[in-house]
């Protein structure tokens, strides 16, 4: 065997290795964080906030499918690999570098898996996560370049450089892994157990103590769910300020038919169009997603067609991003003439022009209505969007009665999205 990245007269090269795998701890840690964060937040205003725009979106991968694994959050296992690289940085052996040395090539396949999937099937990346890639390929090269290597020719040696590992250190890392999993999982279990106990009840409470901002004074005549003729007769009543193209709206829309399933009869629901694009709204001072204005305007031109067009849209989310889709769903249901026919253009500006009417809930922006999505529920404002127990147990109240006094507060602001999220 040749080389060494952390034996004696490795110094500054084990200087770095202890870098890469301290770098890649934080990141784990910081990315287990968020992840307890977005899903399980304490109360309505500590949920997660880790957005820069549509596509570098923490809560996208917080939200994935492949955020836990059983309970398990992915963090777990790099802020594992961190702690073995740095552990070899502080007791090198030639056991122990072995060991990182073949955890480094499965680490870094893993890494461009994940990178992978971030950006071909979410469309997104995550920030925290970068880093931790950053700081595993960084491990990766270090082994590469200055690990210990065979002096044999051919795969013989490659396996004896990249899967040699100590079967002793192996074997205590597994088992290691394997107790923090566990712990990991029955801490989780207990977060979700608090969701549907004591924090549903402080999200409830919370919720009683917004005042009343009111409906806005032109409500959306397209509805995704009427329990009653009249509006103001269904016992749950929520306009939806929303963007065909934004995650956290995704997130919502998944949602809302999930419980418009659970509350039948019980529930109206406008979808008060408000596209964060720059071509129809000049509201908010936000051109994050291109197309959403023709979107908005094609499910607008026919009210009788909309319910289908509505769900089509968010059922092709990542394909509706692209303007041949777009023009592919215009042509097949026949709403070319939707982006130029003055009086659906003005239904747009008219339905968008009521998030003027809110008093501001930021200083970076004029009004009231300044991302998506914006619930008003029963005349109280959430901003962002809250996880499913929290917005059940909210509709609950008010079936059961709703706040009986309005309270001070403004507007909830909280983000749990994408499974993807802020705008």
């Amino acid at each position: 065997m040749a080389g060494a990245l952390t034996l004696e007269g490795s110094r500054l090269k084990r200087f770095w290795s202890f870098i890469a795998g301290a770098g890649m701890m934080a990141a784990s840690f910081m990315t287990i964080q968020h992840f307890y964060a977005a899903n399980f937040p304490d109360s309505i205003w500590k949920g997660s906030f880790c957005d820069i725009s549509a596509f570098f979106n923490c809560d996208s991968s917080a939200f994935s499918p492949i955020a836990q694994f059983g309970g398990v959050p992915m963090g777990w296992f790099g802020l594992f690999v961190g702690l073995l690289v740095v552990l070899g940085a502080v007791f090198p052996s030639v056991s122990f570098e072995k060991t990182n040395k073949a955890v480094s090539i499965l680490n870094a396949l893993g890494v461009l898996a994940l990178l992978a999937y971030s950006l071909f099937i979410q469309k997104s990346l995550c920030l925290l996560c970068s880093g931790f890639y950053v700081f595993s390929l960084l491990n990766f090269f270090l082994f590469w370049r200055y690990g210990l290597r065979s002096d044999r020719p051919g795969i013989g040696g490659f396996l004896r450089t990249f899967a040699a590992p100590s079967i002793k250190i192996a074997i205590v890392a597994v088992l290691g892994l394997a107790a923090g999993a566990y712990g990991f999982r029955q801490y989780t279990l207990a977060k979700k157990g608090a969701q549907v106990g004591s924090v549903s009840a402080t999200i409830v409470k919370q919720f009683n103590e917004l005042a009343v901002v009111g409906d806005p004074s032109f409500i959306s005549p397209y509805l995704v769910a009427q329990a009653t003729p009249r509006w103001e007769d269904a016992p749950i009543r929520i306009v939806e300020y929303a963007d065909y193209l934004c995650p956290d709206c995704l997130f919502l829309h998944q949602q809302l038919s999930r419980l418009k399933a659970e509350f039948v009869g019980k529930m109206n629901i406008a979808f008060q169009f408000f596209p964060l694009e720059a071509k129809c709204n000049t509201i908010v001072e936000k051109d994050l997603h291109p197309g959403a204005c023709d979107l908005a305007l094609m499910a607008v031109h026919d009210p009788g067609a909309f319910p289908a067009l509505h769900e089509e849209i968010f059922a092709n989310f990542q394909a509706a991003k692209t303007p041949e889709w777009r023009q592919d769903f215009a042509k097949r249901h026949g709403l070319e003439e939707a982006l130029s026919s003055p009086a659906t253009a003005e239904m747009l500006r008219k339905i968008i022009a009521t998030g003027a009417e809110y008093e501001k809930t930021s200083e970076k922006f004029s009004h009231g209505i300044r991302s998506t999505p914006t619930l008003i529920i029963n005349g109280r404002m959430i901003i962002g969007t809250l996880p499913d127990d929290h917005m059940r147990a909210i509709l609950n109240s008010l079936l059961a009665g709703g706040p009986a006094q309005p309270g001070a507060g403004k507007f909830i602001e909280n983000w749990v999205e994408t499974k993807p999220k802020k705008k």
